[in-house]
């Protein structure tokens, strides 16, 4: 087998690319499986910012070729346009700065908030079928 080639790898990049806002997250939207991919999700979700998720728990390898492919060691994980934005603590900090919205282009709500430590779910987000197992 050549060592070209990674079908996880390739899984993960294609889904970067495919999806203009995407979380590789411990668990699903609808039910995290980590407070941090709670807070991350529940700040995507205050703004109502459409996103696609991945669950990495079910493949060891998913989050091994995730942090290899963007040089990021801890979940979760949010893409904006292919880039890395960063984990919950980034994510968090800028959706209470306003920055997360204007990064994800969307309005950002009236009076900023704290990041909700957990938010009632609204309209769910994108589903994207994990391919990478």
């Amino acid at each position: 087998m050549s060592t070209d080639t990674n079908p996880i790898r390739d899984a993960i990049a294609e889904a970067i690319r495919d999806n203009q806002v995407i979380l590789f997250m411990k668990g699903t939207p609808d039910a995290p499986a980590c407070g941090f991919s709670a807070r991350t999700v529940a700040a995507l979700q205050a703004l109502d910012a459409p996103f696609a998720a991945v669950d990495i728990l079910p493949d060891p390898r998913i989050r091994q070729e995730l942090s290899t492919l963007s040089n990021w060691p801890t979940i979760p994980q949010l893409f904006v346009g292919g880039e890395l934005v960063g984990g919950c603590d980034i994510v968090t900090e800028m959706f209470e700065s306003g920055e997360l919205a204007e990064v994800l282009g969307v309005d950002a709500p009236a009076e900023p908030e704290p990041a909700p430590e957990s938010q009632p779910v609204q309209a769910a987000p994108l589903g994207i079928e994990n391919r990478l197992g």
